[in-house]
């Protein structure tokens, strides 16, 4: 068995010239590697190439060139072993009004041949919390549980990849601490591969063990989380000094202060060229007394707008 749940080599999609806009060329020769059983990060600024690739893995948008596999299954050669291997919770609420919450299970499963004898509607319900809405109507569901029943049409066939396109967009903390136990728990216990791609940054790191980031339909950067984030060698310090800060600060080069209106004071440096114990040394020189001291490490979000800023 291959480790990787989905494989990607030089995939490129070009949309053709519409009316007055030109073509387009929305991923330019992206080559990614998914290991299988992890939660992996799919991040990038609007317009990056996020959702082309995200439909082309479902299905929905023919790619111009390159493969793509999906649990062992080419796209090309087994469409519909690929396209069973996966499931996609949309950003989208595209949900029949007219289905109750059951029905629009049932449909989804017998759209994707689930024999009814395996169709696992209640037990999906339960999961995603909506076992009293069973026989409610979508178009009655507020904007939170219509966002669960995505969930649960996306897991109807049993997919060993999912797919969660945005799924915190605009829901409560409840919501979204339901929505990651459901995920931790697929992940875990079930061993499906979760991608996720989501512009709340904490979350991803947080959640993803690996991530992929791309701009401008390239692949800008794909390593484990934790490395992605030590790649960035920037720290803060933030003093709470005893009385007010001297109205001038004379602070070596390297050091560069702000002033935060809480009254304490950051002092940003890159730790490969300056020591913490410098830092402090310079702040006692301009003549500050320490009452505390706290550190700042660098996040997902410093390392996102670093790389996405240079390509």
């Amino acid at each position: 068995m291959q480790d990787n749940a989905i494989e990607i080599t030089g995939l490129s999609k070009t949309y053709a010239a519409s009316g007055r806009q030109a073509a387009k060329q929305a991923l330019k020769g992206i080559d990614l590697a998914i290991p299988r059983g992890s939660v992996f990060g799919l991040l990038g600024p609007n317009g990056a190439g996020k959702s082309t690739l995200i439909n082309i893995l479902a299905g929905l948008v023919s790619k111009t060139a390159g493969s793509v596999s999906i649990w062992g299954f080419d796209q090309d050669d087994n469409p519909r072993q690929s396209r069973a291997a996966i499931g996609v919770m949309p950003q989208e609420l595209n949900l029949d009004p007219f289905f109750t919450a059951r029905a629009s299970l049932e449909v989804q499963a017998g759209l994707y041949g689930v024999p009814k004898a395996q169709r696992k509607s209640n037990e999906i319900l339960e999961m995603i919390g909506l076992t009293e809405q069973a026989d409610a109507y979508s178009r009655t569901l507020s904007g939170g549980m219509r966002r669960r029943l995505l969930l649960g049409k996306a897991l109807v066939h049993h997919p060993q990849v999912l797919v969660l396109d945005e799924p915190t967009a605009g829901v409560d903390i409840a919501l979204r601490q339901m929505l990651w136990d459901n995920v931790r728990r697929l992940n875990q216990e079930r061993g499906v591969t979760i991608i996720l791609t989501t512009h709340y940054l904490e979350e991803a790191e947080e959640m993803c063990d690996e991530i992929a980031i791309i701009n401008h339909g390239q692949l800008v950067v794909q390593d484990k989380t934790r490395a992605l984030i030590g790649r960035m060698d920037g720290k803060t310090l933030v003093i709470q000094p005893e009385g007010p800060l001297p109205a001038q600060l004379d602070l070596p080069a390297g050091i560069t202060a702000c002033r935060r209106p809480d009254g304490t004071l950051a002092l940003s440096y890159h730790r490969n060229a300056t020591a913490t114990g410098a830092v402090l040394d310079a702040v006692r020189a301009a003549g500050i007394t320490i009452r505390d001291v706290a550190s700042e490490e660098p996040r997902l979000e410093d390392a996102f707008l670093a790389l996405t800023k240079a390509t």
